[in-house]
């Protein structure tokens, strides 16, 4: 969309700026084939925040991002050329997904659900999975000249745009099922689908080696030297269209769209101020705010997403000793980099009451707040580049609506522009409406850029003691920022956290004020804060977007510049503002309570552990062979997602690790990797099952895809002969552990062809739902030589993420099992005890059981990630130790 009549940007944006004039018409035009795809707007991988708004209350609004790292050798740019292949890879195709673009573009009624389930998409993460590692073979990656992901349009745009000449043969491509006419195989939007350009030479070489990632792979359509994109289906050509009519992105067409002044009776920064003055006392309007849906606590949400695969997070969602400071900004080491200190930082901004009060305030605050989070982790702004998503409701020929987006686009352009920050990308969609219902004009500001992991800072208050001071955020009399003092406040921030290291946390003001930012400040270790004079409800709760708390470090008393005296950080549990003091008990319960029934983080409490007796006695059985450096074997079964991490894990203790791909797409695959695994087997001195959900986890609970698997009798030989007879090692994490334990090799120590209904296993968490977050755990045993490096009563700060983690036993069960010193590790409280109530103990376990071994020691499983933890700079914003040396235990039995 583009605004006519105007040369210059800025001129546009100063001339539309809400409040100059009542009202002005502008002129807009738009390509007739302008498609406004599925929204799917959001947060970091990492970093999860829910919105809440009544407009979204019958089309909701989902928030998720993510980004992308690719080594530079395997990413190969060329221009396809006459006979080059197209590869369909990955799923097959169904009637999911048909008319998913124009659909996600349309208003909807209480009849859609009947009538357009076809327009929603399936994914299938598994095939996800296996796509994703293909990718990462540089073999494949740099014999790929141009691809596509499968969206909106299916085929018709997936491979339509690879190149200008394409005859396309709909009858080769992949179908779940009979049935699908030339239609909806050309616009299916099923996904976890890639369209790829080969050579010819390539094609057979691409197809084996998606094959060993368990992928179908199929040409599906030819690049020719006619510059017509022609499809073929039972023999006839259904589509022939010349690509120069389909570069002119169809017929102009024309909308008129008027700009609304903002109502200054509504102004939402007055009424947002005025709100905590109105209250009966200031600590009635702290705790209000506190309970605010778009302020209050959503850990019980976040903790459904797993924010540490990849063993890259160098800030966990939550931080602090009690994990409960929420983060600002994700921020992630480079994927697959090795040791590095390199990370991506990414934010976002939004406020749906700001953003219904004047669209074009609420998408220049936006991309301010998006850039105020990367300056408060420690990003340099002047490096952002930012991406849009956009969400309005159905605009038809109502010449307001159409001001609103167009309103939207200027403000967030004018904040581009002050900041020198550039959208590099963006989605929209226009179908916000629901009968009556209309979503709040929505552009979420997405911020992105690149910096080292060791200049990072998190938002938890670190030390009693400490200056606390505000880098304030000036507005005028339009509500709009002084973005000169913006930009330079930042630069400033910058090199305080950098250069001169005078900062220990920070977090943004926004919705709530001081008032809410400080209190979250405080949650994650417990730590109060007592404010200057000056500080009350006349100004604690403006959300004055771009301003920054800042807590300085120990020893630092003076204000800095742009800076205003905030306070002082207190070993007493409370905030204190004049007369006014609100424990932190109370603030927390009054910020955890409104979502605590919807997205629950307690559950029913289970019996208390037994009195802590670690056992002490050593290892049974010591090691017959020595190997300089032992082979792993880690065998990857579809849904297994920890593969990498592990692998890297052993490797930098020195061990040599090897992957075999359980490949199930025909009876023949099946046989060649059984083979494959008992090979590997032979080989290998050290079997390790990586976390993951093994064939989906469905039916019937985890782990049991693997345990089929190594059932199968030649397989399960070979197990038993490195376990019993080559004195080998074995190890489970997570869903490892879930199969281990359902082979019965722990607590037996071997695989046993059935188990009883009483057997120890593990169950759902009795807190119903996934749990993804890092707990607390405690050596209990120096029993197994994968502890070897540890002793009885070390604490671990350790990633978890399961839906079935909790341990069940019966009593005698138990008893029998620390006795033995089988039990390796229990969930710990702050004291380092073993602890049944949550959030120490987080899935309910019996005598809070995190791990356990056979009862020689040498086959150990265990829920929390270890493999998470072997970096430097992970989980910054956790205090604690992380290492627990399990990977180097393992080949340190061998030397």
């Amino acid at each position: 969309m583009r605004i006519t009549g105007s040369a210059d940007p800025r001129a546009s944006l100063d001339d539309t700026l809400p409040g100059k004039l009542p009202q002005r018409k502008i002129t807009t035009t738009a390509a007739a084939g302008f498609s406004s795809y599925g929204n799917q707007i959001g947060l970091a991988a990492g970093k999860v925040q829910e919105i809440y708004h009544q407009g979204y209350m019958a089309k909701r609004m989902e928030l998720g991002a993510v980004i992308a790292a690719a080594p530079r050798r395997n990413v190969v740019r060329k221009a396809p050329t006459p006979g080059d292949v197209i590869l369909l890879i990955g799923g097959r195709t169904g009637r999911d997904g048909c008319g998913g673009a124009t659909g996600s573009s349309k208003a909807h009624t209480g009849e859609s659900l009947q009538q357009c389930g076809a327009e929603v998409q399936k994914g299938n993460p598994l095939t996800e999975r296996n796509i994703q590692r293909l990718f990462r073979v540089a073999d494949f990656a740099q014999r790929v000249k141009r691809c596509n992901d499968f969206g909106a349009g299916g085929v018709c745009v997936a491979i339509g745009e690879l190149a200008s000449g394409l005859d396309i043969d709909l009858d080769k491509v992949p179908k779940k099922y009979d049935g699908l006419d030339g239609t909806e195989l050309a616009i299916s939007e099923s996904q976890e689908r890639m369209a790829c350009v080969f050579a010819p030479e390539d094609v057979a070489a691409a197809i084996d080696l998606a094959a060993r990632e368990n992928l179908e792979a199929t040409p599906v359509a030819v690049v020719t030297d006619a510059a017509r994109l022609r499809m073929q289906w039972r023999g006839k050509t259904i589509i022939d269209l010349a690509r120069s009519f389909l570069d002119t992105n169809g017929v102009t067409q024309h909308a008129t769209a008027v700009i609304t002044a903002p109502d200054q009776e509504a102004n939402y920064f007055r009424l947002a101020t005025a709100a905590g003055a109105a209250a009966p006392s200031l600590a009635d309007a702290w705790l209000a705010t506190l309970r605010d849906l778009n302020v209050c606590s959503q850990k019980g949400l976040i903790e459904r997403f797993d924010g540490t695969i990849g063993a890259a997070t160098v800030i966990s969602p939550f931080g602090g000793k009690t994990r409960l400071t929420p983060n600002e900004a994700m921020a992630a080491k480079l994927p697959g980099a090795g040791l590095t200190n390199t990370c991506t930082l990414m934010s976002h901004g939004f406020n749906p009451q700001l953003s219904s009060w004047s669209p074009y305030h609420g998408a220049l605050y936006a991309v301010v707040e998006a850039n105020a989070k990367i300056a408060a982790a420690g990003g340099d702004v002047s490096q952002v580049r930012m991406s849009f998503q956009e969400y309005f409701e159905r605009l038809g020929d109502d010449e307001t609506r159409w001001g609103k987006p167009l309103a939207a686009l200027l403000g967030g352009l004018k904040g581009q522009l002050e900041f020198g920050t550039a959208a590099i990308g963006g989605k929209d969609s226009m179908s916000g409406s629901f009968e009556d219902i209309s979503v709040p004009p929505t552009l979420v500001a997405f911020a992105v850029t690149c910096c080292k992991a060791g200049g990072l800072r998190s938002p938890e208050l670190k030390h009693p003691g400490n200056r606390l001071l505000l880098l304030t955020a000036p507005r005028d009399a339009q509500e709009m920022p002084d973005f000169a003092q913006l930009r330079q406040n930042y630069a400033n921030l910058h090199r305080w956290i950098n250069t001169e290291r005078l900062i220990a946390a920070t977090h943004t003001v926004g919705q709530g004020g001081v008032a809410a930012a400080l209190a979250k400040m405080c949650f994650g270790n417990w730590l109060g804060v007592t404010l200057d004079d000056g500080w009350d409800a006349t100004n604690l709760f403006s959300p004055d977007y771009g301003a920054i708390i800042i807590e300085a470090v120990p020893g630092w008393t003076e204000t800095l510049p742009g800076t205003v005296p905030l306070g002082w950080t207190s070993a007493e549990p409370v905030i204190r503002a004049g007369s006014v003091s609100i424990s932190l008990d109370a603030a927390a319960a009054a910020w955890q309570e409104p979502l605590e029934k919807v997205f629950p983080t307690r559950a029913d409490q289970v019996p208390p552990p037994p009195p802590w007796q670690p056992y002490t006695k050593g290892p049974r059985r010591q090691k017959t062979s020595k190997i300089a450096k032992p082979r792993v074997f880690i065998p990857v079964f579809p849904g297994t997602n920890c593969e990498y991490d592990t692998q890297r894990a052993f490797e930098r203790a020195g061990a040599i690790v090897d992957r075999v791909v359980l490949r199930n797409r025909s009876t023949a695959e099946i046989e060649e990797s059984v083979q494959a695994i008992i090979k590997a087997i032979a080989n290998a001195q050290i079997i390790v099952f990586a976390g993951g959900f093994s064939g989906g986890d469905e039916p019937d609970g985890s782990g049991k895809f693997i345990a089929t698997t190594f059932r199968n009798p030649r397989v399960a030989t070979a197990t038993e002969k490195l376990l019993r007879e080559r004195d080998g090692l074995a190890l489970g994490i997570c869903n490892g552990f879930q199969a281990l334990i359902k082979l019965g090799l722990v607590p037996y120590g071997e695989i046993r062809p059935r188990l009883a209904s009483d057997d120890p296993t593990l169950t759902f968490n009795t807190i119903a739902r996934h749990a993804a977050t890092t707990v607390r755990t405690v050596v209990a045993s120096n029993l197994s030589p994968w502890l070897m490096h540890t002793t009885p009563g070390e604490v671990h700060e350790m990633a978890i993420s399961h839906g079935e983690g909790r341990f069940v036993a019966n009593d005698q069960q138990i008893k029998e099992l620390l006795a033995n010193g089988q039990v390796t590790f229990q969930y710990a409280d702050l004291d380092g005890k073993p602890c049944a109530d949550m959030p120490w103990n987080p899935n309910g376990s019996i005598a809070a059981i995190e791990g356990i071994c056979s009862p020689d020691g040498r086959v150990l499983g265990k829920m929390g990630h270890s493999e998470r933890s072997v970096d430097t700079h992970i989980s910054i914003n956790i205090p604690g130790q992380r290492s627990q040396g399990l990977f180097q235990a393992g080949v340190d039995y061998f030397a």
